[in-house]
């Protein structure tokens, strides 16, 4: 059922618990597994000229770790870090490898924070042609 899965991952705990589900299922289907990290260019530039390059160099270090990190658990992920809209290039790199399935995490907001739009994982699932499997950070009471 799925032959190439994509785990868009921030590093954060939410996308932790979203790579571990992903890599499981992945596994259950002997699934090809790509780890992606999407450096935001509005936060590049955002930033006052004279920080940008040093901004985006530490960024593109932060999404090297994030996907290493997938890649310790499995050395048989491929990794990529590329620079745009999260969701856009999450929408491309699933097209440009034929994923059947693209994985992420969410915080998983509650009350009015529900309502807020621009979340990356919601906007995968408005999107995306594939399957998306989000994965909801608990809260430390409930781990």
């Amino acid at each position: 059922m799925f032959e190439t899965v994509v785990i868009a991952t921030d590093g954060s705990e939410s996308a932790g618990r979203a790579v571990t589900a992903a890599l499981d299922l992945a596994d259950r289907f002997d699934a090809a597994v790509h780890a992606l990290y999407v450096v935001e260019e509005d936060d590049v530039a955002a930033a006052p000229e004279d920080v940008r390059d040093r901004l985006r160099s530490s960024l593109e270090e932060s999404g090297e770790a994030a996907v290493e990190s997938v890649q310790a658990v499995d050395a048989s992920v491929t990794t990529a870090v590329r620079e745009g809209q999260p969701t856009e290039e999450i929408q491309r790199y699933a097209d440009d490898h034929d994923a059947d399935l693209v994985a992420t995490g969410t915080r998983g907001r509650h009350g009015e924070y529900r309502f807020v739009l621009g979340s990356v994982a919601e906007a995968l699932v408005r999107n995306l042609s594939v399957p998306v499997l989000t994965v909801r950070q608990l809260n430390e009471a409930a781990d």
